[in-house]
């Protein structure tokens, strides 16, 4: 949980700094994806998105398989606070 915390405020830094105000749709997407997708269906958008190093997509997963273990009401929580702090980056 910890490291996801750290994701989590990672992102936000990185989406809220004054330089770049506009959200990327692909990282909303990548976003959405490691939420909600499955663990196969999440590695072929990732793939798709930016063709990461294998390193790079096993880390990926292996965070995955922990925040995969969160409720589904709770990673809407998550989901629905991050696009309102990526909206209000604009």
């Amino acid at each position: 949980m910890r490291l996801f915390l750290s994701v989590l405020l990672v992102t936000l830094a990185l989406c809220c700094s004054k330089a770049n105000g506009i959200t990327c749709p692909a990282l909303v997407t990548e976003v959405e994806g490691f939420l909600f997708l499955d663990m196969s269906d999440y590695k072929s958008t990732l793939q798709m998105l930016c063709d990461p190093p294998q390193e790079v997509i096993e880390a990926k997963m292996t965070v995955k398989a922990c925040t995969d273990q969160i409720s589904l009401k709770n990673r809407m929580l998550i989901s629905s606070t991050l696009m309102k702090a990526m909206e209000n980056c604009k």
